[in-house]
């Protein structure tokens, strides 16, 4: 066993899924994000190492420490100097799940990869029905949260961001939040680009064509309070507008071009009537008229900055996804 410390790697591009010889390739990886979860990742580590030593196939346990401020990174060192199938990387801050979750997919080896959170929500004994999905033929192996007992405050917004994610991405899921997932080594590699980016994994493997399948599984509360806020899930919708929703800004401008022009052509018909009728010039009709009128040519013009703003937050994401204190391999 050797502990490998990279001071300061900065992982600027996403590099591909290692290649390897049959020989050292795991069957399956399991990824596993944490942020201060001092209390439970040894358990969860424990519970997925002897349910995966059930099965036939090798595997292999990547932990990714988003950058904790508790004692979560001395359990992982005692993990990996107890079993050398646990590897782990540690950022030097917090830089959030997506980006964990790019560091921990770029180093998985298995051709099966399994991702789960560090909380004990989902349960290990689980892996096996995720795993044989994805080796029956599918893509991506799906979680599905049965019996969840998060608050009311969590799961209704949970439900419009899933609605919007199947009608952006046009998958059929239930559960696009669900961390708890195995894909295809194939199916994640087309998108590791915008991995880490961009949030909602599952989303971008399945809006890329993957075949999925969905599998029920078992899920309790958090013990301590959730990370997400009314505030964080407003802007993770927003998140999912800008990622998933093509042009969004095209749209409102446009929407506001159509709704104003047509509105200032209506004004403008009825004051010209008003004034024929009348034998008076309507002057606050044709003022109405012509501010709408300028908010009409406004709105094309939003739609064709945001074309452009578009086409530039395409080319320009090139900032650091994260970087890295210290690696366990």
């Amino acid at each position: 066993m050797v502990a490998c410390c990279a001071m300061a790697d900065t992982e600027l591009f996403p590099r591909p899924l290692p290649d390897l010889a049959e020989d050292d390739r795991p069957d399956v990886s399991l990824v596993v994000p944490v942020y201060n979860e001092e209390r439970t990742i040894e358990q969860v580590v424990r519970q997925a190492v002897e349910v995966l030593e059930t099965d036939t196939r090798t595997f292999e346990v990547i932990v990714v420490d988003d950058g904790s401020k508790d004692g979560t990174w001395g359990v992982v060192e005692r993990l990996h100097a107890g079993d050398a199938r646990v590897k782990a990387v540690r950022f030097k801050r917090n830089f959030g799940q997506h980006p964990a979750m790019h560091a921990g997919l770029v180093r998985a080896r298995g051709e099966i990869v399994v991702t789960m959170d560090g909380d004990l929500q989902n349960q290990p004994s689980d892996l096996p029905r995720l795993i044989e999905a994805v080796a029956g033929g599918a893509d991506v192996a799906s979680g599905r949260r049965l019996g969840r007992e998060d608050s009311w405050g969590r799961t209704l917004p949970s439900k419009l961001i899933n609605g919007m994610l199947r009608r952006f991405t046009r998958a059929d899921i239930s559960d696009f939040g669900c961390a708890f997932n195995a894909y295809s080594r194939d199916a994640l590699t087309p998108v590791l680009g915008v991995i880490g980016k961009q949030k909602f994994t599952k989303a971008l493997v399945l809006a890329a064509g993957a075949e999925v399948v969905e599998v029920d599984l078992d899920h309790r509360a958090r013990e301590d309070s959730s990370r997400y806020s009314p505030l964080r899930l407003t802007r993770l919708a927003l998140h999912v507008l800008a990622g998933f929703w093509p042009q969004p800004i095209q749209w409102a401008g446009i929407l506001l071009g159509v709704l104003c022009g047509t509105f200032a052509a209506v004004v403008g018909i009825w004051a010209t009537v008003v004034w024929i009728l009348n034998g008076d010039f309507p002057g606050q009709l044709y003022l109405a008229g012509l501010v709408l009128g300028v908010l009409a040519v406004q709105g094309f013009i939003l739609a064709l900055v945001g074309e452009y703003l578009g086409r530039i937050q395409r080319d320009v994401e090139g900032r650091p996804l994260y970087t890295i204190d210290k690696e366990l391999v």
